[in-house]
């Protein structure tokens, strides 16, 4: 999508971070590492990414689109997934569940409500989101307990 739409590539970009979270998640349920770090992991991530990415979206971004069933959809899905980041438990059942529930969630965004957005941003819109999208840095490189790649 970001090539067709390159005033999102920042937005997508932050979708690839998390399409990672969800096959980081995948790889340590495979190998059995223990569910404790990869929650410790996830909430990490919720914390440093992807409350401030949600924040973003639900304050800047929806409310380009007004208050259509596209955006409703998506800010159900926040809870949705604020609720499965937000039990506190270790389970498999529930990583499974956050892992699926972020990697549809953004694959929705990427191909129906960005590319809406895409078609209806104005000029003055896109300076305004590259205004509020500077404030969220995000690096990785700062999480030390890479247990995907064990």
């Amino acid at each position: 999508m970001a090539a067709k739409y390159p005033a999102l590539e920042p937005l997508s970009a932050e979708h690839r971070q998390v399409l990672q979270l969800c096959e980081n998640i995948r790889i340590g349920l495979r190998n059995n590492i223990p569910k404790k770090r990869i929650r410790t992991y996830t909430n990490w991530f919720k914390t440093n990414f992807l409350d401030p990415h949600f924040e973003l979206e639900e304050q800047h971004i929806f409310p380009l689109l007004g208050n259509n069933v596209r955006v409703k959809k998506a800010l159900a899905n926040h809870r949705r997934i604020h609720k499965l980041l937000s039990c506190d438990c270790d389970n498999e059942r529930v990583l499974n569940l956050l892992e699926e529930e972020l990697a549809t969630y953004i694959r929705f965004e990427e191909r129906v409500l960005y590319k809406e957005l895409a078609q209806n941003l104005h000029a003055d819109d896109l300076e305004i989101l590259k205004k509020y999208h500077a404030n969220i840095s995000f690096s990785e490189e700062a999480w030390k307990d890479k247990f995907w790649l064990s």
